[in-house]
Parts: C-alpha cells; sequence; structure tokens
C-alpha cells in the first residue's frame, strides 16, 4: 500500500450538494429555493402571518400577567446540606449562607436567594441565614440543636402609608397648638348683663 492510495472509508465524508449546475441536476435554475417573490430569498420569516387576516394569536383573548418582579429563589434540601457536611465542603462551625452554598457548589446559576426544604435529614448543628423555609425544615434544624435565621418580615405598603400620614398629621396638629398659645394680656372686665365692651347708652 502507498500513501496515495490511503483514503477514508466508504461514505465516510458526504459530498456537499453543488447548486446551480443545470436544470438536469435537480438543483439548478433556481438552486432548490422554487419560483420568484419573497419566499425564495434568506432572511424571510412568515411565522404568524395569515395574508392579511387577523392572526390566530391577535383572535385569542388575553389571560394571566407575567409579574416581572418575581423573585427566583434556589431550593436546598437538608440531605444535601448533610452530605456537603460530611464531604467537608461546608464548615459546621461557620454561618451557613447564601455565600457559603455556593462555595460548595450546592448554589449555581441567577438566583434572588436560598429556601430550605425539608426532605432528608440534617443531623449537624449548623446556623443557616436563608431567605425563607418549610416549617418542616425549620423544626428539622432546630431538633438537630441548630438555629435557622431568617430576614424580618416587611411591612405591607398601605399600612406604611397609613402610618406615615397618621404622623405627618399628628406632627401638624402639634404645631398648630404650638402657634395658636394663650393670650396673656389683660382682659376687659364685665360692666352689665350684656358682658365687656357692651355700651349701656350711659354716656
Amino acid at each position: 500500500m502507498r500513501l496515495n492510495e490511503i483514503g477514508d472509508n466508504p461514505k465516510a465524508r458526504k459530498t456537499r450538494k453543488r447548486v446551480g449546475r443545470g436544470i438536469g441536476s435537480g438543483t439548478g435554475k433556481t438552486s432548490g429555493r422554487g419560483n420568484k417573490g419573497q419566499l425564495s430569498r434568506s432572511g424571510v420569516s412568515l411565522l404568524g402571518f395569515e395574508g392579511g387576516q387577523m392572526p390566530l394569536y391577535r383572535r385569542l383573548p388575553k389571560r394571566g400577567f407575567t409579574n416581572i418582579f418575581r423573585k427566583h429563589y434556589a431550593e436546598i434540601n437538608l440531605d444535601r446540606l448533610q452530605r456537603a457536611v460530611d464531604g467537608g465542603k461546608i464548615d459546621a462551625a461557620k454561618p451557613v449562607n447564601e455565600e457559603a452554598l455556593r462555595q460548595a457548589g450546592l448554589v449555581n446559576g441567577r438566583y434572588d436567594d436560598v429556601r430550605l426544604l425539608a426532605k432528608g435529614e440534617l443531623k449537624a448543628k449548623l446556623t443557616i441565614e436563608v431567605a425563607g423555609a418549610s416549617k418542616a425544615a425549620a423544626r428539622a434544624v432546630e431538633k438537630a440543636g441548630g438555629k435557622l435565621i431568617l430576614p424580618e418580615p416587611k411591612a405591607p405598603a398601605k399600612e406604611g402609608k397609613k402610618a406615615a400620614a397618621k404622623a405627618k398629621a399628628a406632627a401638624s396638629a402639634k404645631s398648630k397648638g404650638a402657634d395658636a398659645a394663650p393670650d396673656d394680656s389683660p382682659q376687659p372686665k364685665s360692666t352689665g348683663k350684656d358682658g365687656p365692651g357692651k355700651d349701656d347708652g350711659k354716656s
């Protein structure tokens, strides 16, 4: 065997399609694009276009909405925490927060915070700082001798506005009371039945 006789196995490399090489080839003349017009050009997308008729996606009613302020939480179960502690990825003596979970490889990707769920069993005594936890998970952490730290719930926006309005009203009333101080000037004494300052006609 010589070097010029070495080649690939049969059908190992597929020969590319050569277009525009005569109508007898099957892909000549229009090169497989059909006839003239818009669809024979590249970069055309007519998805959803129904020839000027009202398209289906506009004939159907709208339903629901997408909350653009929704937060996405990474969910961590107790058994994953315990495996990480046993494997030395998490130090039980230090607080377990989102940063520690990311360093241990339990949280990857873009999340707003972490939620703790109760699947599995936790034996290690941990101090866990997360955004939320199920009731069963909180009981399991306390049962293991650990501590669960959750953020304080925020007051509803309406109640906050009401409290601010009440404080503002109280401050304005206080300032008005200070302005209306009692007058220390002497008052005229009453000289008759009609009260002070009345002219009795005797002059």
